[in-house]
């Protein structure tokens, strides 16, 4: 009887001259049949147990967004798979450095061969030349460049450097902007910090942060009023937040930062772990013409492996021990497999029209995510740079992380879990950017525009 009456329906509405849609129950919904993580929960029980919260970094454990983590068994291109086979587009790409798509066959391929060769050597490779020379050629600021394993490590020797060269021991951060987590830097940190709902750390001592000064994104007054009242070494930030969620500055504060350290005999540091070669091949540096003195990377520049790094100008740089007397070591740092997966990810994305992908898919996507956001009801802002994104359940504009903390994180918590069972894998922390990758398609795009279409009507 029930399909005599849709059937009826469908007769009668086409005699009037339009089509109906389809009843709820006839829909094709975006909504996998059947979303179980039985085996992602018995391992995630087992996890925390053995490790604090279950997890190796506290973002993963999907605190701030309700329920238990996934948990990953294989990666590739722009998809994962979980323990229980669920399939995912992934729009965290390993949190930045996935931009060739995970397990990219150029990238696996070139580590393949070095593997035979050895997977670290604790003494100096041509390896370490080709990829300096790489990251020296694309970043305006960099004229010598030190490697580390991971962008915390990047920005600890930053931070002495800075203060070797200028023999000032104040810096300037922003609230909300996150450079790893030394002692030094977690004050008003953001990214996990701000997902756990952690000011800022316990454990760290009054000494260590007693010289960290903070400022307000976007506002430069914040910054000069810091600057007149205290000799500082380094004013710091992320040129394009990524770590409260994706917030762009404005070119005229970037323009204006670099004119106040100047001013005030303070070296400027842009942190671009996140940012660098993802915004563009000469980093966000680049993209906004605004030239610092110091700048951090990681994430893309090591292909998917633990690597970080640190550079600028060769009068700054030979502060470096064991050029000069600031020291710093690692054992891993510089290690083959990480060059090898930098070196062949920086040639993919000097092929031409990578950086063009990029921004085309990204635009679509969250322009197709907000839209559907407004058409349902919703508050809803957010953008794109490059292949970065971000989105806030609030009316924005966002420009900073205050104006972030207004956003509806519960509200976000059920969008996330909405997105997740119907195969879209997103950041769990309202307060960290997406990414999209050369592997991922237009019609990774259209899906995931569904979807959300999907979950913002069921919010």
């Amino acid at each position: 009887m029930a399909l005599r009456s849709v059937l009826l329906a469908c007769v009668v509405a086409l005699a009037m001259g339009f089509a109906p849609a389809a009843p709820r129950a006839l829909r094709k919904s975006v909504r996998a049949n059947a979303f179980v993580t039985t085996e992602s929960d018995r391992i995630f029980k087992e996890a925390k147990e053995l490790m604090p919260g279950g997890v190796s970094s506290p973002v993963r454990a999907f605190k701030s967004v309700g329920g238990n983590p996934v948990v990953f068994d294989r990666v590739k291109g722009a998809y994962a798979w979980d323990v229980d086979e669920n399939k995912y587009i992934d729009y965290v790409g390993t949190w930045g450095p996935a931009i060739c798509g995970h397990a990219n066959d150029e990238v696996l391929d070139a580590l393949k061969e070095q593997m035979e060769k050895g997977t670290s050597f604790g003494a100096p490779s041509a390896l370490e030349n080709v990829l300096a020379q790489k990251v020296i050629d694309a970043v305006p600021s960099v004229d010598m460049v030190r490697f580390t394993n991971s962008g915390t490590e990047a920005c600890m020797g930053m931070l002495r450097l800075v203060r070797a060269y200028t023999g000032r021991e104040k810096v300037v951060k922003f609230n909300g902007c996150y450079h790893g987590h030394a002692d030094g830097f977690l004050v008003q940190a953001g990214s996990g910090v701000a997902t756990l709902g952690l000011p800022d750390s316990p454990g760290v001592p009054a000494g260590a942060t007693k010289d960290t000064l903070v400022a307000k994104y976007n506002d430069l007054a914040s910054v000069e009023a810091l600057l007149k009242e205290h000799e500082c070494a380094a004013v710091i930030l992320e040129p394009v937040v990524g770590n409260s969620g994706f917030i762009p500055p404005t070119q005229e504060f970037l323009e204006g930062v670099r004119e106040l350290s100047t001013k005030y005999g303070a070296l400027l540091v842009f942190d671009e772990v996140m940012t660098g070669f993802r915004i563009a091949y000469g980093c966000a540096q680049s993209h906004f013409g605004v030239t610092p003195d110091v700048t951090t990377m990681g994430k893309v520049i090591g292909g998917g492996l633990p690597v970080g790094a640190y550079g600028g100008r060769r009068d700054i740089m030979e502060m470096v021990a064991p050029a000069g007397p600031m020291y710093q070591a690692g054992t891993l740092s510089g290690n083959p497999l990480a060059m090898v997966a930098g070196i062949k990810t920086m040639e993919i994305l000097e092929r031409p029209g990578s950086y063009e992908h990029l921004t085309t898919l990204t635009e679509k996507l969250i322009g197709g995510i907000l839209e559907a956001g407004k058409k349902a009801g919703h508050d809803v802002c957010g953008g794109s740079i490059s292949g970065m994104f971000g989105m806030f359940f609030c009316k924005g504009p966002v420009t900073c992380f205050e104006d972030a903390t207004a956003s509806d994180t519960e509200k976000f918590g059920r969008w996330h879990r909405g997105m997740l069972e119907r195969g879209v894998y997103l950041a769990p922390s309202q307060y960290e950017a997406g990414f999209i990758g050369l592997a991922h398609t237009d019609e990774d795009v259209e899906k995931t525009i569904a979807a959300a279409k999907e979950v913002f009507a069921e919010l």
